[in-house]
């Protein structure tokens, strides 16, 4: 047997047992003496004491009535803490990286109360589920998949009153960082089944190289479907599924074309992902094949899809979906020969931790930091605090009792201060019997023995007084820092208004308006016109050409937009925004000029407006909804403070003469202050069809609403209709396609002005991309960044298409090629729009 077991602080990983690979484990029999460590007789994982990890609690043992030959040797110890309210494990691990955190109980009457207690589980400062227990044998498990904010990580056990906390054990495990992804919180595990199970065994390491517990699941109204044998090509995917997992699967009985599973929560109102696994374990003969479609609580949600044998495939919410009961049904589709499978399902719910963890160094870094006057007591909160080092300041005061109470403080430095009075004995006897590294020199009116308690230092009072002035001087400073602040603020504010009023400063060329009369020939050839006024065509005098827009002075946006637009145009640049020549604000003469954008703007190419006008074709329209995808993601993310365009649509994204898209017309734009990123209240501004329909009704913006306005841009896209699509009752884009969605055939979706030319599977992706964008609740849509992430893949999967094209002669192989398409994990939108 070769081990290897890494201690770093507090860290404990196994890379090889018996030939099984356990690198990235780290497994804990809490309640285990130290120095016992021993392999587990079903799965030959590795445990160790938890001695290492927490120096508070008792070991205790199970009643032995409890105990038989196949309880898991874990479950024989706890880890009890009648002591202190909250009790910390602490491992040191790699920041960034994603664990599986796993924590199991089993009370077995351990105390002889017969009592089985209730306490709350913390994940570093959060709550991340509360441990409750019907009788001494129950055994509760609670998983979590997180990734680790800090070096440093910390599950809790703390008393609420109706029991003492206990811990059977601890098991952490590493995973690949690209899947189980969320927006940004961790995920608790709901349930995690072995569909159509023949053993009825529960299945983990050494099947499951991520040792996830699978439990078997399997229903009357199903029919059992397997593999006689365990292949390795059903691991070939990125969740690296068992194949005992995924060797049994069910289909429909009698004959039914549908296969359904319902969930119910305990709590409606938990957001959860929904992980579906597939794999192909019959051999359906020559042109045999399963084509389904997915629904979620009646609704379509991914399709049609079918399945290869022996080729796994994941389908899963790229966002979430909440209600008092989930049930998902997989439909046989009208040309499949075959009902649909299905091989294993996850379900995690989503768990937002709102405080930040502490970093080690940001105890530390309070080290000669200016400090001064008393510790506040707040500090007496942080009781997972385990280094603080206040060196080298100037604190005064008496040295707080309440440090002493900290249960995992470490190291405390509280040299070169002016402390005054003694150290509390406590934190004396601590540092006497090893727990704490304690440092108090250079405190010369600081007593160290407990004998001098009761003494009183002559040098308080001045102390005091000096304290006294320091706190009218700090005053002082703040309000004449204020009131020169305010000083400064007015003048900014009469040079804005100024400004406002006569002039536009910038580095970019000043056009008088004579200039601009000849520019564009009198204003002779008229290229649009909008709320602003009308955009004309001209040439500079090297021939370059432009776009002149022009204030009217009946405009009802104003001198404000042309100053937003002509500001923001000069402190932006970005290959997919529209360029900035130049800007002429001369009296009531008040125009913008801009790079000549050859063909047009996208509205015009959807609509077929110009007669010779060609229709765009599918790897267009993907590049095309690229590169403004991108242009909003610099403004969101790319600058700072972020920037909200306000006024998302197909007509204000121009197309130059190689159909590059250029993102135009800011006169609507808003700054989103940093400091408060997540809203801005403001009047409700934009284009209907387009408008958020959140922020329509709360007036609350943020860069979601743009998220909302693009995910219609790219139903424009696929479709060639317009937001709002005319006729008696004028539908909106989004009503229209949902029940077309629902009949899973894409060509039905598709502009029939490409006549079928596109990738089926790049389809489906852009429209599941777009329909995540359209939520009405702004926290279930994606960020700029995900969607352009996603608008990628859809992208390079068309042109994979056009480049196996290239070296076929007809049509026929160019859709199989575009079928030939491997996939092997679909992000897609669980959370589909209500008819509006």
């Amino acid at each position: 047997m070769e081990m290897l077991v890494v201690l770093a602080g507090f860290l404990a990983l196994t890379a090889t047992v018996d030939g099984q690979d356990q690198s990235g484990f780290i497994s804990i029999d809490c309640g285990m003496a130290e120095g016992t460590d021993y392999n587990d007789a079903t799965t030959s994982i590795l445990y160790t004491s938890d001695a290492q990890f927490i120096d508070t609690g008792t070991n205790k043992s199970i009643s032995p009535d409890l105990e038989s030959e196949n309880l898991p040797k874990y479950l024989s110890s706890v880890r009890a803490f009648p002591e202190g309210l909250k009790n910390c494990y602490t491992f040191k691990l790699v920041q960034g990286n994603k664990y599986l955190i796993r924590s199991v109980f089993m009370y077995g009457n351990y105390d002889s109360k017969n009592q089985a207690p209730e306490f709350g589980l913390y994940l570093n400062a959060d709550e991340w589920d509360s441990v409750k227990l019907e009788n001494s044998s129950d055994v509760v498990v609670k998983e979590i998949i997180h990734v680790q904010e800090t070096n440093y990580s910390h599950v809790c056990l703390v008393n609420t009153g109706l029991g003492t906390p206990f811990i059977s054990a601890l098991e952490l495990r590493l995973l690949n960082s690209t899947i189980y992804k969320t927006q940004s919180a961790s995920l608790v595990l709901a349930t995690r089944l072995d569909i159509g199970s023949t053993s009825n065994d529960t299945i983990r390491f050494k099947d499951d190289d991520y040792d996830r517990i699978w439990k078997p699941y399997t229903s009357s109204s199903w029919e059992l479907v397997s593999l006689r044998y365990a292949s390795d090509l059903l691991s070939a995917n990125p969740f690296i599924l068992p194949p005992r997992v995924m060797t049994t699967a069910v289909t429909p009985k009698n004959g039914s074309r549908s296969l359904e599973l319902q969930y119910d929560p305990d709590d409606a109102t938990k957001q959860f992902y929904v992980y579906m696994h597939f794999a192909e374990v019959e051999e359906l003969g020559d042109g045999g094949y399963r084509n389904f479609t997915i629904l979620l609580n009646g609704d379509f949600w991914y399709g049609p899809m079918s399945v290869q044998y022996l080729s796994p495939v994941t389908v899963y919410s790229q966002y979430t979906v909440s209600g008092t009961s989930l049930e998902l049904s997989l439909v046989q589709a009208n040309d499949s020969k075959f009902p649909p499978i299905l091989n294993a399902v996850e379900l995690y719910w989503v768990k937002e931790f709102l405080q930040s963890p502490t970093e080690q160094s940001d105890g530390e870094d309070l080290s000669s930091s200016g400090l001064s006057g008393k510790i506040d007591s707040s500090l007496s909160n942080l009781e997972s605090l385990q280094y603080l080092d206040l060196s080298n300041n100037s604190l005064t005061g008496e040295v707080p009792d309440f440090l002493s109470q900290l249960p995992l403080l470490k190291t405390l430095n509280l040299s070169g201060n002016e402390f005054t009075g003694s150290v509390p004995s406590l934190l004396i006897q601590r540092s006497k019997n090893g727990s704490l590294s304690l440092s108090v020199d250079g405190n010369p009116n600081l007593c160290v023995m407990a004998s001098c308690n009761n003494k009183k230092s002559v040098v308080i009072p001045v102390i005091a007084s000096i304290a006294v002035v320091l706190v009218l001087l700090i005053a002082f400073l703040i309000l004449w820092g204020l009131k020169r602040r305010r000083q400064q603020r007015q003048v900014l504010e009469s040079k804005a208004n100024y400004e406002e009023d006569g002039r536009l400063e910038s580095k970019n060329l000043q056009f008088t308006y004579s200039e601009l009369v000849n520019i564009t020939n009198n204003f002779q050839k008229v290229l649009g016109k909008g709320g602003f006024g009308s955009v004309y065509g001209g040439y500079l005098n090297d021939g370059t050409q432009v776009a002149v827009k022009m204030l009217s002075e009946q405009s009802a946006q104003g001198f404000k937009e042309f100053r937003s637009e002509a500001q923001l145009l000069t402190k932006v640049h970005h290959r997919n925004l529209a360029p900035l020549i130049g800007y002429c604000n001369e009296g009531r003469y008040k125009g913008i000029v801009y790079e000549y954008m050859a063909n047009g703007n996208l509205r015009e190419h959807l609509s077929g407006a110009g007669k010779d006008t060609p229709v765009l074709s599918w790897e267009q329209r993907l590049q095309i909804a690229v590169d403004a995808a991108q242009a909003f993601e610099y403004l969101h993310e790319g600058c700072k403070p972020p920037i909200i365009h306000r006024d998302v649509k197909t007509s204000n994204i121009l197309l130059d003469g190689k159909l590059q898209a250029k993102v135009a017309d800011f006169g609507l734009s808003r700054f989103m202050p940093s400091e408060s990123r997540t809203i801005v209240s403001t009047q409700v501004a934009g284009t209907p069809g387009y408008l958020d329909p959140e922020y329509y009704i709360s007036n609350n913006l943020n860069e979601k609403s743009d998220v909302y306005a693009f995910g219609i841009v790219l139903l424009e896209l696929v479709t060639g209709h317009p937001a709002i699509i005319p006729g008696h009752e004028n539908t909106h884009l989004v009503d229209w396609l949902s029940p077309r969605l629902a009949g899973g055939e894409i060509r039905s979706i598709v502009d029939s002005r490409l006549n079928g030319d596109f990738n089926p599977n790049s389809a489906w992706k852009l429209v599941e991309t777009a329909m995540a964008c359209v939520p009405r609740s702004s926290i279930q849509r994606p960020t700029m960044s995900q969607v352009v992430a996603d608008l990628k893949e859809c992208l390079q999967m068309e042109m994979h298409r056009n480049k196996s094209a290239s070296q076929s002669r007809t049509y026929q192989d160019t859709a199989s090629s575009a079928n030939s398409i491997d996939l092997f994990a679909v992000e897609l939108d669980v959370s589909m729009p209500h008819a509006r």
